[in-house]
């Protein structure tokens, strides 16, 4: 989803009304290594051994862009255990000063580039800052227009998940949200991390298990006990929260996977460094060897916002609206797009 383009045409449907602008703060200098042993010692890192693997599938009931299946072999690293929490970026902001994206009124420019040719400009009023916050309906909506369930709200950011009066007391633990891929870069550079290529990522979600659906095996999502935070009921306007919550959960609430990592399916989508291009898969060298990724990023149906690739779905993913907790799920973004359901997690060489 594109955030920017997305918030112009909520501003052009009138379904955003002005609101105060977010105070900034200044951008302090960079952090000392107490700081960054302060992070790691909140997160703790796992070895994920370096090995081959099939990335992608040949199922035909999945989407094009994880297709076709190819080999890729990756070296070993060390993978942050869960999303990064709020307690962690607190670290990094009172660090640091760093003000996040979504704290940021949006730029005319930057929204202008993203647009088709021609478009007006919107009033530069309107362009508060603030990210898109999930307002569901109480009722059945078609699937195919998300404007029924996403509302740019001015002044919601990491600090703020649903608008300026709420705040993230009591929720240490829970990931850090409406995190662009800029802050995730910002925090990852500052920790001494980066974040994991997609390949990566996907080789860590499997958990050692080869040719499965879940990090679990291929037991469906709704058999047995919970084993992640996904959209329970009818999508989006009921939740029957059989995995006992309806938005995000704090992490580590399920059991993790064969490799001892948390939530690599469910509760929030988690960037990747890659930049994302649906065909991707078709030209990528046979056997890669840690893959980087295209060298720019395409996306057919917006093909002036090029986009970053996000994986593992989210408390909103559904088999009736979005399967992204498969672990050949792929979907994409903007770099400075900021959603409620969407944080991040590092890695580190090994």
């Amino acid at each position: 989803m594109n955030q920017r383009h997305f918030t112009w045409l909520l501003l052009s449907a009138g379904l955003i009304s002005a609101c105060n602008n977010t105070t900034q703060r200044p951008v302090a200098t960079d952090s000392t290594a107490a700081h960054t042993a302060v992070a790691d010692s909140l997160n703790r890192m796992v070895m994920i051994p370096g090995g081959e693997f099939d990335m992608g599938t040949d199922d035909s009931q999945t989407r094009e862009d994880e297709q076709p299946k190819h080999k890729v072999r990756v070296d070993s690293f060390f993978m942050d255990e869960h999303e990064v929490t709020n307690a962690e970026f607190t670290v990094f902001v009172t660090a640091t000063g760093y003000v996040t994206t979504a704290e940021k009124p949006i730029s005319m420019e930057e929204l202008m580039k993203e647009l088709p040719a021609g478009s007006p400009e919107p009033d530069s009023s309107l362009l508060q800052a603030g990210s898109l916050v999930f307002s569901p309906p109480d009722h059945a909506v078609p699937l195919d227009d998300v404007s029924q369930w996403w509302a740019f709200v001015a002044g919601a950011s990491w600090r703020h998940p649903e608008g300026p009066a709420s705040n993230i007391d009591g929720k240490e633990q829970y990931p850090a949200i409406h995190i662009s891929w800029d802050d995730a870069q910002a925090y990852a550079k500052w920790a001494g991390k980066r974040l994991p290529t997609e390949a990566e990522w996907e080789y860590a979600a499997r958990g050692g298990l080869a040719g499965q659906l879940y990090p679990w095996g291929n037991e469906e999502l709704t058999a047995g006990k919970p084993k992640a935070n996904t959209w329970n009921g009818h999508f989006p306007y009921q939740n029957t929260k059989t995995d006992g919550f309806y938005g995000v959960a704090p992490v580590r609430s399920f059991a993790p996977n064969g490799y001892g990592l948390y939530d690599m399916s469910g509760n929030v989508w988690e960037w990747c460094a890659d930049w994302y291009d649906a065909e991707y898969y078709h030209h990528i060298p046979a056997t890669a060897h840690n893959p980087q990724g295209p060298a720019k990023g395409f996306d057919p149906a917006e093909p002036l916002a090029p986009k970053r690739v996000i994986r593992g779905g989210s408390f909103m993913c559904s088999d009736e609206y979005c399967s992204g907790y498969r672990v050949t799920a792929r979907m994409k973004t903007t770099p400075t797009s900021g959603l409620m359901n969407l944080g991040f997690r590092c890695v580190r060489d090994k």
